[in-house]
């Protein structure tokens, strides 16, 4: 319903009340659907239906889960106007590049505070391996023909305990005099192997990351078997 105006008689301005037609296919109003409702509608769950495939123009995010992006510098009324949340002032509320990567201020960066060290990658694969040291001094205490290792010399009282779990053999200006051992240790150095294999011992190294055991004896003899190889070929071809 609305109210028209008509001229009546003596000129005065009459109000009539008219029926106004609604348009054809109009809906009425409807109250605003909020994103905490829709959740629990079939429309928006995002489940297929048995025997239904999922395609490119049926699949809509959960409710709530998306936004428009944030219009800024565009009135105080919009609610991020004037300085759009940047602040008042300051290199960072200026156009044009920001804060370069790596900057803190002044003070010394922490890539600079880092060691660094020669061949190795800086960043989050930048590790350096460190082992607990076990020295000739040690390994002299234990008796001739023993089996050695870092838990049989804590044991015998030989060292003391050390934080790394892994663990290296070293001369350490020592002499070694104990004849025959087989000493398993996760390293060795080059001067260690020489002086245990020099007295008649082995060599056992422990993996890492598996714990299983590797003699360094055999890959001397199969260093010596592929040298008598070569050594083999040589006079053949020179034949």
């Amino acid at each position: 319903l609305s109210w028209s105006g008509a001229v009546g008689a003596g000129g005065a301005l009459v109000c009539t009340r008219a029926a106004v037609r609604a348009r054809p296919g109009a809906a009425g109003a409807t109250a605003r659907m909020y994103d905490w409702k829709k959740r629990g509608s079939e429309e928006y769950t995002g489940v297929v239906a048995d025997g239904e495939l999922m395609q490119q123009h049926t699949v809509r995010p959960a409710p709530g889960s998306t936004h428009r992006k944030k219009r800024v510098g565009r009135g105080v009324a919009a609610g991020q106007g004037r300085s759009a949340g940047r602040g008042m002032r300051g290199q960072k509320s200026r156009s044009g590049p920001n804060v370069r990567i790596g900057f803190e201020g002044g003070q010394t960066p922490l890539y600079r505070q880092m060691p660094k060290y020669v061949g190795r990658p800086m960043g989050p694969g930048h590790t350096k391996t460190e082992y607990g040291l076990i020295k000739f001094a040690a390994l002299n205490k234990m008796d001739d023909g023993a089996e050695v290792d870092y838990a049989a010399l804590l044991e015998a009282a030989a060292m003391t305990k050390v934080k790394q779990d892994l663990v290296k053999v070293i001369g350490g200006g020592e002499d070694l005099t104990a004849k025959n051992l087989t000493v398993r240790a996760h390293a060795f150095t080059t001067s260690a192997v020489d002086a245990i294999q020099g007295n008649g011992g082995r060599c056992i190294l422990i993996s890492p990351t598996t714990g299983e055991d590797f003699d360094m004896g055999d890959e001397d003899e199969d260093e010596e078997e592929d040298e008598d190889l070569d050594e083999e070929d040589e006079e053949e071809t020179s034949e």
